[in-house]
Formats: structure tokens, C-alpha cells, sequence
């Protein structure tokens, strides 16, 4: 995989993302992705070539430095960054399985494919979990092969074969800790930016589904009121008509004389 061919897929994933997600992915390709591939690469070139120690015996040199660089920090920073990115492919194969099974079916299952909602509301979650993790998990590896986030400009190595101990000295410290320094940051940007994005979208899930079960809850009950109206008023006017008729009937004298009916 190449950083271009990285750089496309997260981009057709920048449509599906939240705003803080957006965020997000301009970080990881500006101050992450285009920082490594224009300067920071180059700065660990060749570190192995120009790690120098002050004694000549055959292969004294290379067991230092593998024991002070049991991995490339360069390549250590790529690792992470491809692992990084990766969890946001699972939000774009996602949708892509949406739009496959509307066409397969030709029929409409959801609103739009690109909404977070039922289970693409879970993989944007998970997504950003292991994003999450990762981060945290590389910061955490960095720290202890390296044994902190530092860049010494000189490392002392007793190790077979070195005969005594002999003073190691690391090309370009100062180049190499100021990098470090701009890259340790924007990681951990990443993972605030993460977490703030995490907190939104439960929080946002949680108000809905208030708001939600709030107009369940009141249509509900607008539903038995009108009931118990329709019921009351079922009982008030049977009653109220048969009081009326009642009225009327005493009105009405029940026997009439002839001469009432002559006026009549």
C-alpha cells in the first residue's frame, strides 16, 4: 500500500465523517501524512549509516545500535499511521454494503446510506475505539523501547562485542527531537479528537433517543386522554339528555281540558 492509495480512501471516507472527523483526517493528512512524506522520512534516512561509535572493533557498531533501535522510529511512525487510518475503512465498506444490498434488492432500506444510524451508527463507534486504542498503544510502545519521547545526542554501550564502554553518538539529535516533539503532539491531538467525537455522537444518540421515548410518552398519553374525554362524554350526555327529557315531561301537564285543547 502506497501513502497515495492511503490518502484516497480516506478521502472518499471525509463524505461519511462528522465534522470533528473532518478535523480529524485534516490532521492525520497535513500535519501527519505530508509532514512524514516531505520531511520527516528523509530526517531518519540514514540513521544506521551515521551512528557512529568511538572504537573501531567489528560489529560493536551494529549491536549498539540495533540495542538502542530495536525498531526505526520512522518506521514506527508509519506503522502507526497506517494503523491509524485504517479502522475508518470499515465506515466506507460499511456503506458500500448498503449501497449493494439497496441494488441487489432494488428496493430503499434506508434513508441514505452515509446516515449513522442502526448499525453504521456501531461501526462509526468502533471505528473510532480502536483509532483510539492504537494511538494510545503506540505512544505507549514508543515510550518504552525508546525509554521516553527524547532524542539523546550521546549513548553509552557496553554490549558484547564492544571490549569496554564505548561512547555512541545518534546523527542529527536536535532535527530528529523536534520532529518527534511535532509528531508526538498531533498524535495526541488525534486521540482528543477522538475522544470529543466519541463523546459527541453518544451524546447526540442519547438526547434522541430522550427525545424520542419523550413523544412516545406524550403522544401516549394525549391518546388516553382523548379517551377518557370520548368515555366522560359518552356517560355526561346520555345523562344530560335523559335529565332534559325528564324536564320536559313535567312541563307538559298530563291531562288537558277541553278548553286547553280548544286554545291548542
Amino acid at each position: 500500500m502506497t501513502w497515495m492509495l492511503l490518502r484516497d480512501l480516506l478521502s472518499g471516507v471525509n463524505k461519511y465523517s462528522t465534522g470533528i472527523g473532518r478535523i480529524w483526517l485534516a490532521v492525520i493528512f497535513m500535519f501527519r501524512l505530508l509532514v512524514y512524506m516531505v520531511a520527516a522520512e528523509h530526517v531518519w534516512k540514514d540513521e544506521q549509516k551515521e551512528f557512529e561509535c568511538n572504537i573501531r572493533q567489528p560489529g560493536c557498531e551494529n549491536v549498539c545500535f540495533d540495542y538502542f533501535f530495536p525498531i526505526s522510529q520512522a518506521r514506527l511512525w508509519a506503522l502507526q499511521l497506517i494503523m491509524v487510518s485504517t479502522p475508518s475503512l470499515l465506515v466506507a465498506l460499511h456503506v458500500a454494503y448498503r449501497l449493494g444490498r439497496e441494488k441487489r434488492h432494488n428496493k430503499k432500506f434506508y434513508v441514505s446510506p452515509g446516515s449513522k444510524d442502526g448499525g453504521l451508527w456501531y461501526t462509526y463507534i468502533i471505528s473510532l475505539v480502536v483509532k483510539t486504542g492504537f494511538e494510545i498503544g503506540f505512544l505507549a510502545l514508543f515510550y518504552k523501547l525508546y525509554d521516553g519521547f527524547r532524542v539523546p545526542y550521546l549513548v553509552k554501550c557496553d554490549i558484547r562485542p564492544c571490549p569496554n564502554t564505548v561512547d555512541c553518538f545518534i546523527s542529527k539529535p536536535t532535527e530528529k527531537k523536534i520532529f518527534l516533539y511535532f509528531l508526538l503532539v498531533t498524535s495526541c491531538l488525534c486521540i482528543v479528537l477522538n475522544i470529543v467525537e466519541l463523546g459527541y455522537l453518544v451524546l447526540k444518540s442519547f438526547v434522541k433517543c430522550c427525545l424520542q421515548r419523550y413523544a412516545q410518552n406524550f403522544k401516549s398519553s394525549a391518546y388516553k386522554c382523548h379517551n377518557l374525554d370520548y368515555a366522560m362524554c359518552n356517560e355526561i350526555v346520555p345523562k344530560l339528555h335523559q335529565k332534559h327529557n325528564s324536564d320536559c315531561s313535567r312541563s307538559i301537564p298530563q291531562k288537558l281540558d277541553r278548553s286547553d285543547l280548544q286554545e291548542w
